[in-house]
């Protein structure tokens, strides 16, 4: 597939057209058939994902004990869920780990990169290849000055290994334009003043919105990066709400090369922290050890392959846009719930 480079000027063309990266992975993703076999089982069936029907909100989520271990085989009767500190009736539970996965990989590409980007294509590789099952599908985004969509939604390992090692450092300076991505209120203006290096958060807006907005099920995403975002148009906040209303999980591994740094260090690690925290993710500290990122892929694979699933019918029911707070409590208080801290009440769509 050829490389999609999504310049500022592309990206407003193709933003302004479609609201997006004109992408056909809802072509490729139909809605789910009603499920068969075991699935059938149940008599309450969860939506696939609350953006499409906040009638039924749906939580994946991962418990773990004090050491960080992870626990498996608990049921629903082992959790209360609260919404806006309102209890919610449970109408669906299930230890699921053979949903379809809806993966996005991104990878820093800028300047900082320079010493470890080959050891973040190599490991994640190997990731991809082992984490991919049929009916799984991921994407590739690179970003660095520019944001590059190197593999749209595939589950060919083959592709997606060809598009990370495509992925070339590119720390040169900003391209002038006469507006950039879509954000909360718009087309966001930009212009070639200013420092532009790294547009992380950007990238994170983008592949929410644009990639993984579109798709339904299980949905993660990761960034191979070391957290330090320089010349975005949009904040962290406008990245994570795009995140939550994509329904995805954010994990960072912080990925440093502490020479480029000197002694004064980098600082990227506290927003990273806001955002996995706000998805149900979580930063992992790699460095620049490639054991540390192959332990690091190890851990994400685990966790998503170890999920449960928990929906309910908020006693809410007005579709108002407004953020609502979801907590998921373990009757075993010294059990961890690892998972998201809200939704967003999306108003159902004109037919």
């Amino acid at each position: 597939m050829s490389k999609v480079h999504l310049t500022p000027r592309l990206a407003t063309c193709l933003l302004a057209v479609t609201l997006g990266l004109t992408l056909s992975a809802a072509a490729q993703n139909p809605p789910s058939q009603p499920p068969s076999g075991d699935q059938a089982q149940s008599q309450e069936q969860p939506l696939e994902t609350l953006k499409v029907n906040v009638d039924v909100v749906q939580l994946f989520f991962n418990v773990k004990d004090k050491r960080g271990a992870l626990i498996p085989s608990l049921s629903k009767t082992d959790f209360d869920v609260f919404e806006d500190s309102k209890p919610q009736t449970i109408k669906y539970f299930k230890a699921e780990s053979d949903l379809p996965l809806t993966l996005g990989i991104l990878i820093d590409s800028s300047g900082s990169q320079q010493r470890v980007l080959e050891m973040e294509k190599e490991v994640g590789g190997s990731f991809l290849e082992n984490i991919l099952r049929p009916k799984d599908e991921a994407f590739v985004i690179s970003f660095d000055v520019d944001i590059n969509l190197l593999q749209d939604f595939t589950n060919s390992v083959s592709r997606l290994r060809k598009a990370l090692n495509s992925a070339t450092i590119n720390a040169g300076g900003g391209v002038g334009c006469s507006s950039g991505p879509i954000g909360p209120q718009g087309p966001i203006p930009c212009s070639s003043s200013g420092p532009r290096g790294t547009a992380l958060y950007d990238a994170v807006y983008l592949a929410s919105h644009d990639e993984l907005g579109k798709e339904v099920g299980r949905k993660a995403m990761i960034l191979l990066t070391d957290g330090e975002d320089q010349g975005s148009r949009l904040k962290i906040k406008d990245a994570i709400e795009a995140a939550q209303k994509a329904d995805a999980i954010c994990y960072v591994l912080l990925i440093a090369d502490r020479g480029f740094y000197g002694f004064g260090g980098y600082s990227g690690d506290s927003e990273m922290k806001k955002l996995t925290h706000e998805t149900g993710g979580r930063v992992i500290e790699v460095g620049n050890k490639i054991d540390k990122l192959r332990q690091a892929f190890e851990q994400i694979s685990q966790e998503l392959r170890s999920q449960y699933n928990i929906g309910y019918t908020p006693s809410n029911a007005a579709r108002d846009g407004s953020f609502r707070k979801v907590e998921i409590k373990p009757k075993q208080t010294e059990y961890k719930i690892q998972a998201r801290s809200g939704y967003y009440a999306i108003p159902r769509r004109e037919e």
